[in-house]
């Protein structure tokens, strides 16, 4: 049975985008707001919140039970750090919370995260269950001998 763990993560990302563009709704404030302090423009794609909403679902798979704060710092940068009169060191920046939020929120409303009891959030088997799915359907468009030992 392949799984999460067998496929490359920036493929299983991009097939878990395009399923999950159906199920979700980008809110309408996304187009105003940025990722993170870090950043200076909002995200350019246009399907930056399936994306996003792919890689937060995989993310609590592997890690689960997260919670949001833990969230914001793994899609956290470095921000340049500027002060008045002298050029100060780069610090690091938490990711935008209220994405991560919204995005667990769609995830829960879908069944596929639910809250653990004062841990965070952790897949469901219905989310476990959409990952492979997505992670076979990954595993046999690539066609690599390296994985046939999973076939």
């Amino acid at each position: 049975m392949v799984t999460l763990y067998d496929v490359p993560a920036d493929e299983l990302i991009s097939e878990l985008a395009d399923r999950l563009e159906d199920r979700l709704e980008q809110p309408d404030w996304m187009q105003y707001s940025k990722t993170g302090a870090n950043k200076e423009l909002p995200p350019q794609d246009d399907d930056f919140w399936y994306v996003r909403a792919g890689s937060v679902l995989r993310k609590v798979a592997m890690k689960g039970p997260i919670g949001i704060e833990r969230l914001a710092v793994e899609y956290g940068g470095r921000k340049r750090g500027t002060n008045r009169y002298r050029v100060a060191k780069a610090h690091q920046e938490t990711g935008s919370k209220k994405i991560i939020r919204t995005i667990l929120q769609q995830l829960e409303a879908e069944g596929f995260v639910e809250t653990a009891q004062g841990e965070g959030r952790r897949i469901t088997p219905e989310g476990r269950s959409f990952l492979d799915e997505a992670a076979r359907s990954v595993f046999e468009r690539l066609d690599r001998p390296d994985l046939e030992r999973y076939a």
